[in-house]
């Protein structure tokens, strides 16, 4: 059976990451990739057989790019600090690892669960966001700071297990990801040449709610689901909203 190298980026993670290295501890080979953890994130994942790296963040895309290259196996299996490996999905990637008839990307289902529930609407399931099994050398992530984008090369297949996904502890968690994440979606859209006005922050806004909560169903997930949707369009709000700030800024 080929051997598999399983990367985990982590910024200031303490109160998840002994959960996700246990899920993984099956592995050939552990790359926690430090990217400034001030909290005891390291301190806990050297109590685990795993190698410890450092990288500047430059953006998620980078990010990834640097941490499958300094992983050693043919095989990569990538996932954060927030997600589980269940038993079931351990197998059927070790049956993957020994057919001979194993294609080069695997697109792994997320079960993602918020306030105590797992969230079956909205967008998030079964949640294919990228490949996380493949082959070193099939799967090149884009040079995007954020919601980086991806470059498939060989054949690209489906696994049936879920990785489990518990993104947020509390609301304080989707808010302080909301503005890192519009912080860079800012700047995302400011390198692709978009313009962006106060009220097109508000429209976009609005669409990503409609489309979360109405044209996906996530009302089917009660206040869990609207919770969800109001966040999109806080998300996608500010995003827009800080790159017209930040355009008129530069204006005057």
């Amino acid at each position: 059976m080929s051997s598999v190298s399983v990367f985990i980026p982590v910024l200031n993670e303490e109160d998840k990451i002994a959960d996700a290295l246990e899920s993984v501890k099956w592995a050939d080979e552990i790359v926690v990739v430090d990217t400034g953890c001030t909290d005891r994130t390291i301190d806990i994942a050297r109590q685990f057989d795993c190698r410890i790296e450092q990288l500047t963040f430059t953006g998620f895309g980078n990010l990834r790019n640097e941490s499958v290259a300094l992983c050693s196996h043919d095989w990569i299996l990538s996932i954060d600090a927030d997600e589980r490996v269940t038993p079931e999905l351990k197998e059927e990637i070790s049956v993957v690892l020994a057919s001979e008839e194993a294609l080069e990307t695997y697109f792994i289902p997320r079960r993602n669960f918020f306030m105590d529930r797992w969230i079956k609407h909205g967008g998030w399931y079964p949640d294919y966001c990228q490949p996380k099994l493949f082959r070193k050398g099939a799967l090149t992530y884009r040079d995007d700071l954020v919601h980086e984008g991806f470059d498939i090369h060989g054949r690209l297949g489906y696994l049936k297990s879920d990785v489990l996904h518990y993104s947020f502890r509390d609301l304080s968690q989707i808010i302080a990801k909301m503005d890192n994440y519009s912080t860079l979606g800012m700047q995302k859209m400011q390198q692709q040449g978009k313009r962006a006005s106060m009220l097109s922050a508000l429209l976009h806004g609005i669409g990503a709610f409609l489309r979360i909560y109405i044209l996906k169903r996530g009302f089917l997930d009660g206040w869990a689901g609207f919770v969800i949707a109001l966040g999109n369009f806080e998300g996608t709000f500010y995003r827009y909203a800080k790159l017209a700030l930040h355009q008129k800024t530069q204006k005057n």
